[in-house]
């Protein structure tokens, strides 16, 4: 799956203490949501979004415990 802010392929971070997460273009975020429900991956969408140096407003969508990083990142992959 590409964010279409920044045309880039999206990723699983797995940096920090706060386990598997994916930042995501605000208006990508149902999209996502939606791919990660189909595959009955558990997530979590956090309410504040932020907009770094004054660029488009950017989600964090949290992996459940127990998230496989490496599959999730497959799955986004495959979607384009």
């Amino acid at each position: 799956m590409i964010d279409v802010a920044t045309k880039k392929p999206l990723h699983v971070a797995t940096d920090g203490g706060a386990g598997p997460y994916i930042m995501v273009s605000v208006n990508q975020l149902e999209q996502l949501r939606q791919l990660l429900v189909s595959a009955n991956i558990p997530h979590y969408v956090e309410e504040e979004v932020v907009s770094l140096d004054g660029g488009p407003e950017i989600g964090v969508v949290d992996l459940g415990r127990g998230a496989d990083p490496k599959a999730v990142q497959v799955l986004l992959d495959s979607a384009g």
